[in-house]
Order: structure tokens, then C-alpha cells, then sequence
């Protein structure tokens, strides 16, 4: 499935990453283990990738492009919903594998903390064969998911993307997803894969899993000794701007009421990396970055509302 794409004067964002399907349930309180806990329980296109994706297009970026890979049972209908978003999806239909699902549980109390029960399915299934360098054809930035270095075939079409990216002079971010993950990949395995990126969008417990400080600004500080721009978030303290060793902006969080935090991260991403297109500094791109996460927690699921609907 491929919609093809013209890029404008500002060029084309690529995102490379997970299209999955997200089953959230609300509940309030503790999990009543060994029997019902009430929850009010949505269906909704997500992924990591795909909601950068999105909330880039949301942002104003006109042109989005996304690589990924569903399943049949489900990638006709994840097409549309990029569609809608206005993004231009080239999804790879997965012959033997379902795709991904993730339940997210969130407490639907006052913090709006989310746990996630992760089945990559055909998303982390993406190989070297699916990628094409006519897909950098037009493109200003590429982003990466974290989500990719996760399994074997999917970490080597990052490298793949991530050479092609180089090779063209295209500048290259990415987002390392999660600290969970990040443990079982092992943290010299994902620095081996930073170095040579331009851009890193870790959250606060990624960049001091990754530096083992813990302080967030020291890591993101330490981090950008590696990477040259580190953007390092952290809810409602906002995010940090580091280059070359140091700290150089703090930007505030935007006020919010948070009803699910899903996606708040990617919404963030999406919306920085739209600013960057656009010719915005790193710090106007991390506000913007801000007010996007702030939108985001104040709706169920990850993705942003389709154009023309509001809300």
C-alpha cells in the first residue's frame, strides 16, 4: 500500500516505524487480581512511529511519509486512519504475522499513568528488503522509532534507512521508545547505534538509563557529547535542550488535565520534528514539541484528532 508523495519547499518528513493497534482500558484505582476490575475499553489506531507520524502532519507539516508493516487483518484499515491524518503510509502487508496490538492500561486517576502489554506482531517485522532509497526522494528529515532495534530484521532496515539518510546528507533522529526495551537491548547496543545520528528524543527515564546518571539534565547533557542536539522529555517538567556537552534551553511543559498519557511522547516528537522542518531553532521546536504533549494527555489514545474534526 503506497501513496506516494510530492514533497513541498520545506522538503518531506520520513518516519520509519510501528503501525500497531491500541487497546486501551480506563480503570480507576488498583487491578482487582483473579477477577473484574470495571474500565471503559477503546480500540485505536496506534504505534509509536505512526503517532509521530500523525501528530507531525497535525502540527503542520504537509508532507509526511511513513514506512511500516501490518498484518492483513488489520492494515487496510490502519491506511485509512493515516490517511485521514494526512499522512501518506506505505504499509508492507505481512503475510504470516498479525499486527501488533498493545493494551495500554491507564489509571484513570489524577497522573493518567499508562502500563503497556506489547505484541510487536508484523511491526517489528520490518527487514532491508522493505526499504527503498526512492523513499528519501524529497525528504528534509528522517525519523527513526526506537520500536526498530528491537528485533533483528527491523534493526537492520534502520541501519539501511539510517546509511541511505547519510549518504544523501539528510539529517536522522531518533526516539529511543523504552526504557523497558532499552534494558533488554542493552545500552552499548543502542549508543553504537546513536553514534552518527543527528537528533535524540529520549524520555527522562531513557536518557539516565542510558548515561546511568541520575540527573536528567546531566544525561542529556552527556548524551550530546554522542549526538549533537539531544531534546530530553519529561511531562510536566517539560523538556531539555542539549548540544555539545551542555544544557543550553529549558523549556517549560504547557498546562494540562491529563486524561491518558499514551502517545505523549510521540506527540512531542511529531510536532518538534514538524517545527524543524519548518526552520524553527531547537528550543521554538521543543515548545512547540510541549504544547503538543500538553494536547495529547488531555485525550484517549495516541493520536491527535483528523483534520477538520477539532477537539
Amino acid at each position: 500500500m503506497d501513496q506516494g508523495v510530492t514533497a513541498g519547499r520545506d522538503g518531506a518528513l520520513l518516519v520509519v516505524g510501528d503501525v500497531v493497534t491500541d487497546v486501551v482500558a480506563r480503570h480507576r484505582g488498583p487491578l482487582a487480581a483473579g477477577t473484574d476490575t470495571a474500565a471503559s475499553v477503546r480500540t485505536l489506531p496506534g504505534g509509536a512511529g505512526a503517532n509521530v507520524a500523525c501528530w507531525a502532519a497535525h502540527a503542520g507539516c504537509a508532507h509526511v511519509r511513513l514506512l511500516g508493516r501490518a498484518g492483513a487483518d488489520a492494515a487496510e484499515w490502519h491506511e485509512r486512519e493515516l490517511v485521514a491524518a494526512g499522512v501518506r503510509p506505505r504499509l508492507v502487508v505481512d503475510p504470516d504475522a498479525a499486527t501488533g496490538t498493545v493494551i495500554c492500561l491507564v489509571d484513570a486517576g489524577a497522573a493518567a499513568e499508562r502500563t503497556f502489554l506489547t505484541d510487536s506482531g508484523a511491526s517489528l517485522r520490518l527487514e532491508p528488503a522493505d526499504w527503498s532509497d526512492e523513499l528519501l526522494d524529497g525528504v528534509a528529515r528522517l525519523h527513526l522509532s526506537g520500536y526498530l532495534l528491537f528485533s533483528e530484521p527491523s534493526r537492520a532496515l534502520a541501519g539501511v534507512a539510517r546509511a541511505a539518510a547519510r549518504a544523501r546528507g539528510v539529517p536522522v533522529s531518533l526516539d529511543p521508545a523504552s526504557a523497558g526495551f532499552l534494558m533488554t537491548l542493552g545500552v552499548d547496543r543502542f549508543l553504537a547505534f546513536a553514534d552518527g545520528l543527528d537528533v535524540l528524543l529520549p524520555s527522562r527515564d531513557e536518557a539516565c538509563l542510558l548515561t546511568g546518571l541520575a540527573d536528567w539534565a546531566e544525561a542529556a547533557a552527556e548524551l550530546s557529547r554522542l549526538v549533537p542536539l539531544v531534546v530530553a522529555k519529561s511531562g510536566e517538567d517539560g523538556a531539555l535542550v542539549a548540544c555539545s556537552g551542555s544544557v543550553v534551553a529549558r523549556v517549560p511543559a504547557a498546562p494540562a488535565t491529563p486524561v491518558d498519557t499514551t502517545g505523549a511522547g510521540d506527540a512531542f516528537t511529531g510536532a518538534f520534528l514538524a517545527a524543524l522542518v519548518a526552520g524553527a531553532d531547537p528550543r521554538e521546536a521543543a515548545a512547540r514539541g510541549c504544547a503538543a504533549g500538553a494536547r495529547a494527555v488531555e485525550r484517549v489514545g495516541g493520536r491527535p484528532p483528523h483534520r477538520g474534526t477539532g477537539g
